[in-house]
C-alpha cells in the first residue's frame, strides 16, 4: 500500500528535510506551509497520516486539527511543538491529535512514530472494512464496541472515536474490571516501549467526554488512582 503523508510546517527547511527522509522510506509526501493549505490538500488527496506544526501563520496547527476532526477524518496526526509549547501539546491531543514530537527531534524518532501510527492505522482500516457475520461485540450496560466494524454505540447512538481512542477503549472493554496501567495501555496500543505516557491521560479524558453522560462522575471508564484505568463491570 502506498501511504500518503501530509507535512504541515511553515519552516521550509524543516518541511523539505522531513520529506526527503519520508520519501526514502517509500512514502508519498505532500507539503503545506500552514493549516489552510493543509486542509486544501486533505480535501483533494487521500491522506493516511499528517505531521502538523503547532505554531504557523494564517491557521495554526491546533485550529487545523479541530477542523480535521470536525470533518470526520480519522487518519492519525502527529503534532510538532517546541518545549515551550507544553500547553499547546496537551490542547492538540484534546482536539484529536494522536501523538506529538518535541522540537528539536531526531529523524529516527519521527520516522519511528510515523511507522508505528501507520501500522496501527492500516489495521484500523482493515478492521473497518471487514463486515463479517461473526462480529465480536463487547458490551457493558448501554456501551457497545464492535471490534470488526470499528464502531461504538452508546444507548444505541453511534459514537465517533479516533483510531487511538478506539484501540484504548477496545483494550479496556475486552477485560471489564481489570485495571490497566498507563504504561501497559501505551505499550499495548502503540506497540512500543512506554517512555512518556502523558498522552494516555488526555485520550482517556476525550473518551470519557464521548461515552459518559457526566465525565466527572463516569459510569464506564474509571480511574483507579495511582494504578491506572478500567472499564467498570455493570
Amino acid at each position: 500500500m502506498d501511504y500518503h503523508i501530509l507535512i504541515v510546517e511553515d519552516d521550509r527547511d524543516i518541511r523539505e528535510g522531513i520529506e526527503i527522509y519520508l520519501k526514502n522510506q517509500g512514502y508519498i509526501v505532500f507539503q503545506a506551509a500552514d493549516g489552510i493549505e493543509g486542509l486544501e490538500i486533505i480535501e483533494k488527496k487521500t491522506i493516511h497520516l499528517a505531521i502538523v506544526d503547532v505554531m504557523m501563520p494564517r491557521m495554526d496547527g491546533i485550529s487545523m486539527m479541530m477542523r480535521v476532526r470536525e470533518l470526520n477524518y480519522d487518519f492519525p496526526v502527529i503534532m510538532l511543538s517546541a518545549k515551550s509549547e507544553e500547553v499547546d501539546k496537551i490542547m492538540g491531543l484534546n482536539m484529536g491529535a494522536d501523538d506529538y514530537v518535541t522540537k528539536p527531534f531526531t529523524t529516527m524518532e519521527l520516522l519511528a512514530r510515523v511507522n508505528s501510527h501507520l501500522r496501527r492505522y492500516s489495521r484500523f482500516l482493515e478492521m473497518k472494512d471487514s463486515r463479517t457475520k461473526d462480529e465480536k461485540v463487547y458490551s457493558i450496560g448501554g456501551l457497545e464496541v464492535h471490534e470488526e466494524t470499528v464502531e461504538v454505540y452508546l444507548d444505541g447512538k453511534p459514537v465517533k472515536l479516533t483510531p487511538t481512542e478506539f484501540k484504548i477503549l477496545l483494550l479496556l472493554i475486552k477485560s471489564p474490571g481489570r485495571v490497566f496501567s498507563s504504561e501497559e495501555i501505551y505499550e499495548r496500543v502503540w506497540n512500543e516501549q512506554a517512555i512518556n505516557t502523558d498522552a494516555i491521560m488526555v485520550h482517556v479524558r476525550k473518551i470519557r467526554e464521548k461515552i459518559e453522560l457526566n465525565p466527572r462522575d463516569p459510569k464506564y471508564l474509571k480511574v483507579v488512582w495511582g494504578i491506572g484505568y478500567k472499564i467498570e463491570k455493570q
